[in-house]
């Protein structure tokens, strides 16, 4: 029997004076517990540590935190947006790479650029979290049939429940193609130093009752070399025109190791994660987190004293080694300058 189920990783509760519930990612797997945030401050902390992660749902937070800052300055009309502004320029500045903090923020402004009013703000922030939710099970739908039965599936880092609104984006397309009866079993990375895969993604994948076992991040290309891996699924923070993406440290060698021994490499990601706007994965910023995190595991210092780390959050895979991008609006093939820029022909 499977763990039990795990509370909602975002709820707005209330109307124009509720607040923001946040499953706190960094007590699981061995404590379930909700953070309650009243302000934009406690959003922002909880985004900077991690305690809501994943750029979906760093996304819909950032859509309540807006709420929440602007409700607390009470504009006048006149000084609404501009005070919106504010207030998303701090959201903003609390993580630099996943777009979908920016994505959110700015459709928070256009709200009230539209409609200078806190009502607005939250029906804007509902609706992203909906389509979030919608986009999971889009993506789902259409990634499904990529996983084939008696498969070994290689995932990386988190990207279920607990990374969107819903089901999730890489995972999202696992638990459809289980639930369609295909049977794989699935390679989950420890994903070090904060060990998403090993507290997050293995709880998801045992809950839904998936075979899951967990490997070290180095031990990968050595599995892919030796045919253990027959496909890989990896989520996105970023996507560049050209299809140059950002994602968890340490995607790019396995996308490395897949390509050079012939293994399907997917990327899936909502279209809320592509950035037109930045011509290739050069231009995306990437995100260095506390030396802390490396050098210590659980509060316990593992390195001598003295002794520094270099720890970049993300890196960047070049387009060229990726099989498809899984979207909600689709498929999404090579060469992909022209299947991103066709992607967007219609709108964002």
């Amino acid at each position: 029997m499977g763990p039990a189920p795990l509370p909602a990783t975002i709820a707005w509760s209330g109307g124009l004076d509720g607040h923001l519930e946040i499953l706190d990612q960094t007590r699981l797997p061995h404590e379930c517990v909700v953070v309650r945030c009243d302000d934009v401050d406690t959003v922002i902390d909880a985004i900077v540590r991690l305690r809501v992660r994943g750029a979906p749902a760093i996304g819909v937070a950032a859509g309540y935190g807006l709420v929440l800052g602007v409700r607390a300055l009470n504009p006048l009309p006149n000084a609404f947006v501009d005070a919106t502004r504010t207030i998303a320029a701090r959201l903003m500045a609390a993580r630099p790479t996943a777009v979908n903090l920016q994505w959110a923020l700015d459709r928070g402004i256009a709200a009230a650029r539209s409609e200078p009013s806190v009502e607005r703000l939250l029906h804007e922030a509902r609706t992203i979290h909906e389509q979030d939710a919608a986009a999971s099970r889009a993506m789902a739908r259409h990634g499904h049939a990529l996983v084939r039965d008696g498969a070994t599936v290689l995932t990386h880092c988190n990207t279920g429940r607990l990374a969107t609104a819903g089901d999730g984006t890489a995972l999202a397309v696992l638990f459809a193609a289980w639930q369609s009866g295909a049977r794989f079993r699935v390679l989950a990375t420890e994903t070090r130093p904060l060990l998403q895969g090993a507290r997050l993604t293995a709880l998801e994948l045992h809950a839904a009752g998936i075979p899951v076992e967990l490997v070290v991040d180095g031990a990968v290309a050595g599995l892919v070399a030796r045919g253990g891996v027959d496909v890989a699924f990896v989520g996105a923070d970023r996507v560049a025109a050209n299809g140059d993406f950002a994602n968890k440290v340490g995607t790019y060698g396995i996308a490395l190791a897949c390509a050079a021994h012939r293994v399907p490499f997917h990327v899936v990601a909502p279209t809320s994660t592509f950035d037109p706007r930045i011509p290739d994965g050069a231009r995306i910023p990437i995100e260095e987190r506390d030396a802390n995190e490396v050098l210590a595991v659980a509060g316990n210092r593992v390195a001598a004293s003295g002794v520094g780390a270099r720890n970049p959050a993300f890196d960047v895979t070049p387009a060229r080694l990726v099989s498809s991008f899984v979207t909600e609006r689709g498929c999404v093939e090579a060469p992909y300058d022209v299947a991103i820029k066709a992607l967007f022909a219609t709108g964002r």
